[in-house]
C-alpha cells in the first residue's frame, strides 16, 4: 500500500456535549425595545480516545446577549465530534484537530445555538463564519513567541 492509501479520516459521530439556557430576566426583557449587545466567547479543543485512532474535538461557544445592563440570555453550547485519523502525524494532524475538524462541527454548533434562542422566544441570532485556519494559526504563533521568551529567559 502507498502512503497516501494508509491516510484515513472518517467522521464517526457529531454530537452535543452540554447545552445550557438561561434567561433569568423573563419576562422582564420582552418589553420594550429590542437592542440587546452580544458577548461571544469561543474555544477548542481535541483530545485522544481510547487507545486507537479515534480523537473527539470539541467546540464551545459561550454567547451572553445584554440589554440595559441586565442579561438577556446565556447560551452555552459544546459541539462535539469523534473522529478517525491515522496515517496523519505532525503539525497536518494538529492542523487537522485544530482547525479541519472545528470547521466540520462549527455548522452544526451554530444550528443548535440559533435553534437554542429561537426557543427562548427570542429574535433570530446567526453565529457569523470564524476562521478556524486563522485562529490555528495565531494559537500557533503565539505558543512559539511563549516558547522563545521562555528560551531566552
Amino acid at each position: 500500500m502507498s502512503e497516501q492509501e494508509k491516510r484515513v479520516f472518517q467522521i464517526q459521530r457529531i454530537y452535543v456535549k452540554d447545552l445550557s439556557f438561561e434567561s433569568p430576566n423573563s419576562p422582564d426583557v420582552f418589553a420594550g425595545q429590542w437592542n440587546p449587545t452580544a458577548n461571544m466567547q469561543l474555544n477548542n479543543q481535541a483530545r485522544k480516545v481510547g487507545e486507537g485512532n479515534e480523537y473527539e474535538v470539541e467546540v464551545g461557544v459561550t454567547l451572553t446577549a445584554e440589554q440595559d445592563g441586565k442579561t438577556v440570555y446565556l447560551v452555552e453550547v459544546k459541539q462535539a465530534g469523534i473522529f478517525t485519523i491515522s496515517g496523519i502525524e505532525g503539525e497536518e494532524l494538529e492542523q487537522l484537530l485544530g482547525a479541519y475538524c472545528p470547521n466540520v462541527l462549527f455548522p452544526y454548533l451554530r444550528e443548535v445555538v440559533a435553534s437554542t434562542i429561537n426557543h427562548g422566544s427570542f429574535p433570530a441570532f446567526q453565529l457569523q463564519p470564524i476562521n478556524f485556519d486563522g485562529l490555528f494559526q495565531q494559537a500557533k504563533a503565539k505558543r512559539a513567541e511563549e516558547q522563545q521568551k521562555q528560551l531566552s529567559h
